[in-house]
């Protein structure tokens, strides 16, 4: 069987790399004399995505990292489709439009494919790569087509990076009324299901394709999980059979996937037919409510909170903290908090905080209003304000100084898929910020 371990991002080549347990500890209450208020943590962090957008008069999307990650101008889908959830979310709606209408014009204008498909990732801005060869275009080259990640390898296309575009476009037609993103979702869906559903036991729809174009054998339970709350999107919006079908095949796999005893969702399978137990990580319990909503998976969003919980200090072993800040919140899998992985010759840090994490968490816990759970979702929101107003100083996009940002992580950690997080200001970290800030939920259709 092959070791391939399912998650939305890994179809990452490694260029991410470039970037520079006991008990599970309880998430610590933050100073409110050391945070801003949610209303300036938002502006600052939409602030943030429109300086990473281009805006020099073609289509864009946002670069997803500030430069020091060392990806250039990549622009993530997935980090795109959050960005236009977080903006319409905070009232930008300007720049929610700028964004859909980037993804697009990269579905319409692939230099190579026709049928609806994102690629990965897109370059959005000149840049000299490594081997000084340069890239001169943002979005559009040359010739008119989009300028797909070719220099990194980010030229598949995934399942959950198809989802996720797909239900901000659905947000967009629905806050809009403009057509033209309702149609880009349906192409969006018919993709998925002519070419993604899993033929194998476990049903529900295969990782995606490779940059070659091989169908990947995989599936992963947070692709299904993406699907149930894009399909129903869809099923409001442009009330069809085919993607009702579709829902209740995602819905049929995403079931099968949850595990009682322990009260959460395995991470998926590796050849479709046997159940992938470990590592566990956090978007399908996070996400899972949140798409699904369903009262008897609720206890995963506990089991998240309880299990994946770290607390990062300046004292730990390799944390990357400045002396007096502290932050709590949780990381990306199980395998996190005892890896002992480095990059670039850098060990993690098994007590580093996943911010994108931390504000999903937030998200659901506000979604789901158990006795405790605003309370604790704020306890949240204040971790990633003060991660956001003391980290990532000093970094830049397209090489002018950038701020306002959420960094992917407190410090250096390894999600056991292969990849890493880095103390990079980073969008889909920042558009999950606002989201959790807003009390909103991006998986069902106008809760924004």
């Amino acid at each position: 069987m092959s070791d391939f371990r399912t998650s939305r991002r890994g179809l990452l080549a490694g260029a991410i790399v470039l970037g520079v347990s006991a008990g599970a500890p309880a998430i610590a209450s933050a100073d409110p004399r050391a945070i801003s208020s949610d209303s300036h943590m938002v502006e600052g962090v939409l602030d943030f995505i429109g300086v990473m957008t281009p805006s020099d008069g073609t289509v864009a999307l946002p670069q997803s990292y500030a430069d020091e990650l060392g990806l250039f101008s990549t622009a993530f889908v997935y980090d795109s489709a959050v960005a236009i959830c977080a903006a319409l979310a905070g009232g930008r709606r300007a720049l929610a439009r700028r964004i859909g209408d980037g993804l697009l014009f990269a579905q319409n204008n692939d230099p190579v494919y026709h049928d609806g498909r994102l690629r990965q990732a897109y370059n959005v801005r000149p840049y000299t790569f490594y081997d000084l060869s340069h890239n001169p275009w943002g979005l559009v080259t040359g010739d008119g087509t989009a300028n797909i990640g070719w220099q990194f390898g980010f030229l598949g296309t995934a399942v959950g990076d198809m989802a996720w575009p797909g239900m901000a476009l659905l947000q967009l037609h629905r806050a809009t009324g403009d057509d033209r993103y309702l149609a880009g979702a349906r192409r969006i869906g018919d993709w998925i299901i002519n070419v993604a559903p899993n033929p194998r036991s476990l049903g529900g729809f295969l990782f995606g394709v490779n940059a070659a174009n091989v169908v990947v054998p995989n599936v992963s339970t947070e692709h299904n999980v993406d699907c149930i709350a894009f399909f129903r999107m869809l099923e409001h919006a442009d009330p069809d059979a085919r993607w009702t079908v579709a829902r209740e095949r995602a819905q049929g796999l995403v079931d099968q996937m949850w595990q009682p005893a322990g009260g959460y969702f395995y991470t998926g399978s590796n050849d479709g037919d046997t159940i992938n137990r470990d590592p566990v990580p956090l978007d399908p319990q996070t996400w899972g409510w949140l798409s699904m909503r369903n009262r008897h998976y609720a206890g995963a969003l506990d089991w998240a909170r309880s299990e994946l919980a770290v607390t990062d200090t300046p004292d730990a072993p390799n944390s990357q903290l400045p002396a007096g800040v502290t932050i709590s919140g949780v990381t990306f899998s199980s395998a996190s908090r005892t890896s002992s992985a480095s990059y670039n010759k850098t060990p993690v840090d098994q007590h580093g905080v996943w911010l994108e994490g931390t504000s999903q968490l937030a998200c659901a816990l506000n979604d789901r209003f158990d006795p405790q759970d605003r309370a604790r979702a704020v306890r949240l929101v204040q971790q990633v304000e003060i991660a956001r107003t003391r980290l990532g100083a000093n970094q830049h996009v397209g090489g002018v100084p950038v701020h306002g940002g959420v960094v992917a992580a407190s410090s250096l950690l390894d999600t056991g898929f292969g990849f890493g997080y880095f103390q990079i200001q980073h969008v889909g970290a920042s558009g999950w910020a606002v989201l959790a800030a807003n009390r909103t939920n991006p998986m069902q259709l106008g809760r924004l």
